[in-house]
């Protein structure tokens, strides 16, 4: 690890290969703490290559518990965190409307780590236990339409960076890599991004892949469709920025899409949208994007179709039922 970070600092990038050399070596315990802390603030201090973001997701796919979900076809989506504007947990509620659409769905999460509440600590908040095993897995998506990949179950060897990680309190490249490195390896991705120059390396790893995808990025510096400001969507289809009211909805305000100050506050607005008893701005951030999940995994459907699913979704509460029902699934 010494060698490679002194190549790091003599400004030269890695190639794929000598990325996935590094991240392996890194979770294998094979670099002190400095030296990951070290290897991390490298990657804070300029960007990370194409060649290096696709070598880091050779390692961590290298090295996961990989589990095979494609008999449902399901679709992720998630952000990648990292954006600093505290909003609530609103692709982990978007995925169960788009489960209660009846499009299933693999949710790949974790613990905040720049954030205080990240989707795993909501779910687990509620009393969800999560699980790597294949046929709870299944029961689960069979029965609600959602399954729950809990990122540390299915990435045990990610346990050495993990308390570098939260004592660094910041975003770092495994922010960049969440979304990438879902361990039931989904061909259908809706990926909210921190940053432009983030969703245009996206960009270049999902056309090398067979994925459908949509990546999205509101010029506001949110990873995810925030309403608050125009948003930059890349998919298989199209490339373009479109306003608020071109995706049928009003422009928000940054308050509107706040988290609570504490897990329980955030608990609250969780259950509020559930139960289609949020503020509408709170609503209709959840329903812009689980539409856009919607269309991605199926692109047949227009804009307006894809709205109706997921606003049906959730007024019908087949999205609080699907939630109701992933609580009791052991």
């Amino acid at each position: 690890m010494k060698e490679t970070l002194q190549f790091l600092l003599e400004y030269k990038t890695l190639s794929r290969d000598q990325a996935r050399t590094a991240l392996v070596d890194l979770a294998q315990g094979k670099a002190n703490p400095s030296q990951m802390a070290a290897f991390m603030t490298v990657y804070m201090m300029r960007t990370v290559t194409v060649e290096e973001l696709e070598g880091f997701r050779d390692a961590m796919l290298e090295l996961c518990i990989s589990i095979d979900l494609d008999e449902y076809a399901p679709i992720d989506l998630c952000g990648t965190g990292g954006d600093g504007k505290d909003t609530f947990n609103v692709s982990t509620i978007a995925s169960f409307v788009v489960a209660g659409a009846g499009v299933a769905v693999a949710k790949h999460g974790n613990y905040g780590v720049s954030s205080a509440v990240g989707s795993s600590n909501i779910l687990e908040h509620f009393g969800i236990k999560f699980s790597n095993e294949i046929d709870v897995l299944k029961k689960q998506i069979e029965t609600t339409g959602i399954c729950l990949l809990h990122a540390p179950l299915f990435h045990p060897a990610m346990r050495n960076v993990a308390p570098i990680r939260k004592e660094l309190g910041l975003k770092t490249f495994f922010n960049m890599l969440g979304p990438l490195v879902n361990p039931c390896r989904p061909k259908k991705q809706m990926v909210g991004v921190f940053s432009l120059e983030l969703a245009r390396l996206y960009a270049y790893v999902f056309q090398k892949s067979s994925l459908q995808y949509s990546i999205v990025h509101s010029l506001g510096g949110y990873d995810e469709i925030s309403l608050t400001s125009s948003v930059k969507i890349i998919s298989n289809q199209s490339e373009k920025i479109a306003y608020p009211s071109d995706l049928g909805f009003e422009k928000l305000e940054s308050h509107e899409i706040a988290s609570g100050k504490t897990i329980e506050e955030s608990a609250k607005i969780f259950t509020n949208v559930l139960n289609n008893e949020s503020t509408t701005a709170q609503k209709n951030v959840v329903l812009v994007n689980a539409a856009m999940a919607i269309q991605t995994s199926l692109p047949q459907l227009s804009w307006q179709e894809a709205v109706d699913k997921a606003t049906v979704s959730l007024s019908s509460k087949k999205a609080l039922h699907a939630f109701k029902t992933l609580l009791n699934i052991k």
